[in-house]
């Protein structure tokens, strides 16, 4: 089996960035073969970037999805240890009016570091010990693509959490087991499945697999012995530290 990249002379015509967006959802093999032989990435930055910001602050202009965050606030700070007061309190409610802006903004400029972060390892993993001879460009256009998925989860549950004035997930394993105790390990870990991560990850394995020549499936088992990895962990400590509500 080869370890070599795709090599950009024998790859298909470049896609426009609405082409490509449809194309990951539709024909992702595809549609990463086109990117990683023309690794163009800042218009599918831009878009999957404002689409999951607006996506994010959306149910933020309700008052319920104002008042849904302020009790996650308020949890999270109690399963720190601390108490909050009614000037504590306040002083959060007050905050939370600009939520929409300031959670607009964090993923603006969040996006762009975190995808740069990521790709930044898998180029390690798969170029230093693997043998892979893919460009950084290549793998961060690739991790850019796969945002699409996470860009299409916020298309659905950004207008839903709207109507529902919610800020948890409509997409996560937690949904369909809400007997479960809340802040419970079974609960917390329950609700970092989540159906569009799950398919980020898919989507994500494909992308690797055009770009190195390999396999889709043993990448995808490894992404997700690392997505459960820390899942799990995640879930023991927000459970042990928010105890159960």
């Amino acid at each position: 089996m080869s370890n070599t990249s795709v090599q950009s002379g024998s790859s298909p015509a470049p896609q426009g960035v609405i082409s490509r967006f449809i194309g990951i959802i539709t024909a992702p093999k595809a549609t990463f073969e086109s990117v990683a032989a023309s690794p163009k990435w800042l218009g599918m930055l831009a878009l999957t970037t404002l689409i999951s910001a607006g996506g994010a602050a959306l149910p933020l202009t309700t008052e319920g999805g104002r008042d849904a965050l302020l009790d996650q606030q308020v949890r999270a700070m109690e399963g720190f240890g601390m108490q909050v007061n009614d000037q504590m309190f306040d002083q959060l409610r007050k905050r939370n009016v600009i939520a929409p802006y300031t959670t607009a903004g964090s993923i603006i400029v969040a996006s762009p570091i975190i995808t740069a972060v990521i790709a930044g390892i898998l180029f390690a993993i798969f170029n230093a010990a693997m043998g892979g001879n893919a460009t950084f460009k290549q793998v961060y256009a690739v991790v850019v693509h796969a945002g699409v998925i996470q860009a299409l989860g916020q298309l659905f549950t950004g207008p839903l959490n709207y109507f529902r004035q919610s800020m948890t997930s409509a997409t996560s394993l937690g949904v369909l087991l809400p007997m479960l105790p809340d802040g419970s390990f079974a609960a917390r870990l329950a609700g970092m499945i989540d159906l569009f991560l799950i398919w980020w990850v898919i989507a994500l394995s494909i992308g690797l697999g055009v770009l190195f020549r390999r396999r889709t499936q043993p990448i995808a088992i490894s992404l997700f012995a690392v997505y459960a990895v820390i899942a799990l962990g995640a879930a023991a400590i927000m459970s042990r530290l928010g105890g159960t509500h």
